[in-house]
């Protein structure tokens, strides 16, 4: 059994946000999504989650996105992913 995170938040912002507080973030985001994990791991190497439209691998020891699509496609230039502890599940 794995010990990493079942779940996270998954918040596109524009690239210039700063900080990692879920409220200044998730007022900048212009789109936000639940991600739960798979089992798998992506090409990455790391864990994937998925949910609402966003396949992500998520290094879960230090919450970095190492792969993502949105709905398929990959982030335009000026957008990043921001990786939190959701809010409520």
């Amino acid at each position: 059994m794995t010990s990493d995170p079942q779940r996270f938040e998954i918040l596109v912002v524009p690239e210039h946000i700063e900080g990692d507080d879920h409220a200044s973030l998730a007022g900048a985001a212009i789109r936000s999504a639940i991600v739960a994990a798979t089992g798998e791991r992506g090409e990455s190497g790391y864990p994937r989650y998925v949910g609402q439209g966003v396949e992500a691998d998520i290094d879960p020891a230090t919450r970095t996105v190492e792969a993502l699509l949105v709905d398929g496609s990959e982030l335009d230039y000026g957008l990043s992913a921001r990786v939190v502890e959701p809010k409520s599940l």
